[in-house]
C-alpha cells in the first residue's frame, strides 16, 4: 500500500524552470510575460514555494533565529520584478531565481543569511552576510581581531567570496596576520552547482549539507554583529 505521507523520490524543482528563465532572457517584455504567467506560475512559483517549505524543517534545525518563509509574495523568494529606476537595463524581470533565508533581526539583504541562487548557467548556495554597512561592517571586522582563533575555525574549510578593500580599513593594522580577511567587504560562502544538482532527488539534502558546513561563518558573523545564532 503507498504510504502518502512520503514525498516522492524526485525534485519539485524541474528542467522547465531553467527553460522559462531562457525563454525570458530572450523575450523580457510585459506582454510575453503576462501571456506566460500561468506557465510562470507552474513552473517557477509553485516549485519554488515547495522546496523553501521542505527547507523550513532543516534550516530550523541548524538555526531558530533564521526565518524561512514559503509565502509566494512577501516571502524567502525575491520579487522577479526589477527596480529599474537607477539603472540603464530597463528590462523589467530577473532573469534567475533567488531565495534569502535571513536572521529574524535582519530588515534587508545586508543581514546573515543563507541564499540560493539558480539561473541558466549558473547556480551556487550558500551563506554568510553580504555587503553589511559601517558599524556592522566594523563590529565583524572588531570580532576577527578579538577571535582569531574562533575566525580561523569558522572559516578554515571555506572558500570566502566577495569583494576587498585594496588597503586596509581605517582603524585596523595593515600588518595584522588576518588583514586579507579584514579588508573583505562581505563575508560570505557558497557552493556552485549546475542545473543537473538542482533537479536530482536529492536537492534539499545537498542544499542542507552546504548550509551545515557554512553555519559557523554564520554563527561568528551574527556574533560580531551582537545577534544570537
Amino acid at each position: 500500500m503507498a504510504n502518502f505521507g512520503e514525498r516522492p523520490e524526485k525534485s519539485m524543482i524541474t528542467p522547465a524552470l531553467f527553460e522559462f528563465l531562457r525563454d525570458l532572457e530572450q523575450n523580457n517584455d510585459r506582454e510575453w510575460f503576462k501571456a506566460q504567467k500561468t506557465r510562470y506560475e507552474a513552473e517557477v512559483v509553485d516549485p519554488v514555494t515547495e522546496f523553501i517549505e521542505n527547507m523550513a524543517p532543516r534550516v530550523a534545525k541548524i538555526s531558530a533565529h533564521i526565518i524561512v518563509d514559503p509565502r509566494p509574495n512577501g516571502g524567502s523568494r525575491f520579487r522577479i520584478y526589477r527596480d529599474t529606476r537607477f539603472s540603464k537595463d530597463k528590462s523589467p524581470y530577473k532573469t534567475q531565481v533567488g531565495c534569502q533565508f535571513r536572521h529574524e533581526a535582519g530588515k534587508d539583504a545586508h543581514a546573515p543569511g543563507f541564499y540560493v541562487h539558480l539561473s541558466p548557467g549558473e547556480v551556487f548556495f550558500g551563506g554568510g552576510v553580504w555587503g553589511p554597512q559601517g558599524e556592522a561592517l566594523r563590529n565583524i571586522r572588531q570580532h576577527i581581531v578579538d577571535k582569531p582563533d574562533e575566525w580561523k575555525k569558522a572559516t578554515g574549510k571555506l572558500d570566502l567570496r566577495g569583494d576587498q578593500l585594496v588597503r586596509a580599513p581605517k582603524g585596523f593594522d595593515p600588518e595584522h596576520p588576518l588583514i586579507d580577511d579584514l579588508r573583505r567587504k562581505s563575508f560570505f560562502s557558497f557552493q556552485d552547482a549546475d542545473e543537473d544538482a538542482v533537479t536530482a532527488k536529492d536537492f534539499e539534502k545537498t542544499v542542507e549539507k552546504q548550509f551545515k558546513k557554512v553555519a559557523p561563518l554564520m554563527s561568528f558573523v551574527a556574533s560580531g554583529m551582537g545577534l544570537p545564532f
